[in-house]
């Protein structure tokens, strides 16, 4: 007999929601968190707020999944009583021709999906806290908005330990062996486990779980500031949707002052893959300096200038980068009884509680009715792992 039906690695984003999915289902479920704490600050899930939006440029077939993950948050909303997601809209901002402008027109032209095309002075007039170019263009989508990370993690953790989940953390996995019987075998610092079946959420840790992800899953310093804004009242949520944008600069993402429980205040953004260093996720540098600031600052000076006040904070987080920056979500093709969730390309929050579906589904049934095609081992090179 194994001790569980199912050990989830890793109870971050991806993981806690895992959790919670197996759980809510009846199955006796461990999960592992290498660090004492969930929603720890350390890996890729913190930050106070993560964007979430319909409109999807990265790839239209995207959009059935989104939408399953905005009822999965609704529902862990209900059954925690805790708000997850906060609307504010979304705004996709580029010139015609970019990937971030044309490709999130293609998504909600496809799906059908509520939207408005606006110009520059449009943009400023209706949200006065941007100031683009007069050749730059924004597809607005009013379901765009916030989802709250730490927040979602502990709901997904606290629901799955009502429906029975164990959790240790502070406990990091060594190693893993299939077992004769086709189940697994885990190692820890602190004991052995024995499951039918196991799933990696690991993060940017997820190459050193299952060595064949190095190279294909790659973790990435990533770096976010919040700057004190200048007419405060243009940069909250209701006049200040989330935001992607493609300028000459690089690709940026940002959202309102959020303090609802009076988290860091301050209007947030990022530069997109930041300065482009690849790293190992124990030997991250997790300090911030000039170089980060000065690359953040340029860019809210010149598109954000009365949000651009004095820098109140900047962190550190990781992503975890495919090569064409799509997921990784598979059994593995020769011990069937693992699965993983990795590479989210900084992309993947949003998706959370729907790839917990799609995890608790492989790992209890080895298929889901989700369309994860784009998201197969063999999709990414990878044929066989052992």
């Amino acid at each position: 007999m194994a001790d569980y039906d199912v050990v989830v690695v890793g109870i971050g984003g991806m993981g806690s929601a895992t959790l919670y999915q197996l759980a809510r289902r009846g199955l006796k479920v461990l999960g592992i968190e290498q660090f004492g704490q969930v929603a720890h600050n350390m890996g890729s899930s913190h930050g106070l707020t993560r964007i979430i939006r319909l409109a999807y440029y990265e790839d239209p077939s995207y959009v059935p999944l989104l939408r399953r993950a905005y009822e999965l948050w609704t529902q862990i909303e209900q059954e925690t009583d805790e708000q997850i997601y906060y609307q504010t809209g979304s705004l996709d901002i580029g010139t015609e021709d970019s990937e971030v402008f044309a490709g999130s027109l293609r998504s909600c032209q496809q799906h059908n999906l509520e939207h408005e095309v606006l110009t520059s002075a449009q943009i400023t007039e209706r949200f006065p806290g941007y100031r683009f170019p007069a050749a730059y263009r924004a597809v607005y989508q009013p379901q765009g908005g916030i989802i709250v990370p730490e927040r979602a993690i502990e709901a997904h953790v606290q629901a799955a330990q009502a429906y029975g989940a164990e959790l240790h953390t502070g406990e990091r996995v060594q190693g893993w062996e299939p077992t004769p019987n086709g189940g697994v075998t885990i190692r820890t610092e602190a004991a052995t486990y024995t499951a039918r079946r196991l799933v990696l959420c690991g993060g940017a840790w997820n190459y050193k779980l299952l060595p064949r992800l190095e190279g294909v899953a790659v973790p990435e310093r990533q770096v976010l500031i919040w700057l004190e804004t200048k007419q405060p009242e243009w940069f909250t949520p209701g006049a200040f949707p989330v935001w992607n944008a493609k300028t000459e600069e690089g690709r940026y993402y940002g959202f309102p002052e959020f303090n609802p429980s009076g988290e860091t205040p301050g209007m947030k953004y990022g530069r997109w893959h930041h300065l482009d260093e690849q790293v190992d996720p124990d030997e991250v540098d997790r300090e911030t300096h000039p170089a980060d600031e000065t690359l953040l600052r340029q860019f809210g000076e010149r598109y954000f200038p009365d949000g651009a006040g004095r820098t109140l904070d900047m962190q550190v987080c990781m992503f975890t980068n495919t090569a064409d920056e799509h997921f990784v979500i598979d059994t593995l093709p020769d011990t069937p009884q693992v699965s993983v969730a990795a590479g989210f390309s900084g992309h993947g929050y949003k998706l959370c509680s729907a790839v917990g579906e799609v995890m608790a589904d492989l790992a209890q049934h080895g298929e889901t009715a989700h369309n994860i095609k784009l998201f197969s081992l063999q999709h990414h090179g990878v044929e066989a792992i052992s």
